[in-house]
């Protein structure tokens, strides 16, 4: 995790709630601030980009432009797949499933399941169905 690329600016920095999974070789800039909430799960290789470098005039060096920073928040509970890439200004709502490989530039509301590059909504997840109680299956040999 990495707070910040510079000792003169040294950003917002990062907060993970309780009960965060975060598996192998994620990276975590929290220069213009990270938050993850509770009872979140992450896969390998998971990146988040919380600012972007300014690029307008160019008539001067990138770097030498500056930065702007929005801040990523990822909601309680959700299920972040491995190899998926937060950019700057996004929020994940509570509940959210991001599929493995997505990389991620606008926000997304409770429950919404998204996929791709860019990421975009492929459905929001069915809560009746998450709270309906479990049913056998009848029995065939009536």
């Amino acid at each position: 995790m990495v707070a910040s690329g510079t000792l003169s600016d040294l950003g917002q920095g990062i907060t993970v709630g309780d009960n965060v999974g975060i598996s192998e070789y994620a990276y975590i800039g929290g220069a213009g601030g990270v938050r993850i909430g509770s009872d979140t799960i992450v896969g390998q290789y998971f990146s988040t980009h919380s600012e972007n470098h300014v690029f307008s005039d160019p008539d001067n060096l990138i770097r030498e432009q500056g930065v702007t920073r929005t801040g990523i928040e990822v909601g309680p509970d959700c299920w972040i797949g491995a190899k998926v890439t937060l950019l700057d200004g996004v929020t994940l709502g509570r509940g959210c499933v991001v599929a493995a490989g997505s990389v991620v530039n606008q926000s997304f509301p409770d429950y919404a399941i998204i996929a791709g590059v860019p990421a975009r909504l492929l459905r929001m997840r069915d809560m009746s169905a998450a709270s309906a109680e479990p049913t056998l299956p009848e029995d065939s040999n009536d």
